[in-house]
């Protein structure tokens, strides 16, 4: 019996396959339209994409182009083709501006730019162009049923940058360049007003402060302990709850112990 059945679903599925192949290399447009929209409503996309991207062209201008060009984009989409799909839904949304499917597309399109953003540890471009492309969306369909994931999605590519020029400021103490790396939290904190990590930056700020001035020569170090004083107080008063406070702290009495001894020769 189940060997029968397994006969039964190959030659199916061979007839299935003949059936398509025959389809996609025949001249009749109208039967590849259907069999793009049958597949694609089977959710078999790569066979569906193959055949509207076929009949694409022809299709200009035609009642049915608007469901081809829907189907060919969201063929993309779901085969994870980003860049291709955010193409081809952005091509789609101008040229529809009024159709139904115009509002997902907007959004799938912007999504696609999403999916393109790389780790924070890379060059940002495709962040960037994300975060512009769903804000976008946003400005234009403010009730949209995708608006909460669409707001969810940009904080995300939001922290993502915010990471990065956190990391990078960061790592400018590691390697020793406290100026570098003060100016870059700086840089940081008014460039991320809202960010989460503005309360690590503000102690990782300190610190380079604070190593900065112990290791300056003595016509610079009085100003710089007084730089890095002022980098304490910011940060206790911005976020006494600071699990980094307890060590700050303790810096910080190394400084007025340095600074002290400027007061005593004076």
């Amino acid at each position: 019996m189940k060997k029968g059945l397994y006969i039964l679903f190959i030659s199916m599925l061979f007839v299935s396959c003949s059936k398509f192949q025959k389809t996609l290399k025949s001249d009749d447009t109208a039967a590849k339209f259907q069999m793009a929209t049958e597949l694609y409503d089977a959710e078999k996309y790569k066979k569906s994409f193959r055949l509207a991207d076929q009949i694409l062209q022809q299709y200009r201008g035609k009642p049915q182009a608007e469901k081809l060009t829907y189907i060919h984009a969201m063929c993309s989409y779901y085969l994870g083709d980003y860049y291709i799909a955010s193409y081809h839904l952005d091509k789609f949304t101008d040229v529809y501006p009024q159709s139904e499917k115009a509002e997902e597309a907007s959004f799938l399109a912007a999504k696609g730019y999403y999916f393109n953003s790389p780790v924070y540890s890379k060059e940002q471009k495709e962040t960037v162009e994300a975060i512009e492309k769903l804000q976008l969306f946003i400005n234009e369909y403010p009730n949209s049923q995708y608006l909460s994931e669409a707001n969810t999605l940009v904080k995300e590519l939001d922290f993502k940058l915010e990471k990065k020029s956190f990391e990078i400021a960061k790592q400018y103490g590691l390697i020793s360049d406290y100026k570098a790396s003060i100016k870059s939290f700086n840089n940081f904190l008014l460039e991320f007003p809202g960010a989460s990590l503005r309360g690590e930056a503000f102690y990782y700020r300190f610190e380079a402060a604070y190593n900065l001035a112990i290791l300056s020569v003595d016509y610079l170090k009085e100003e710089r302990l007084k730089e890095a004083l002022g980098y304490y107080e910011a940060l206790q008063k911005g976020y006494p709850n600071s699990e980094h406070l307890e060590e700050a702290t303790v810096l910080k009495e190394q400084l007025q112990q340095e600074l002290n001894t400027f007061t005593t020769k004076s």
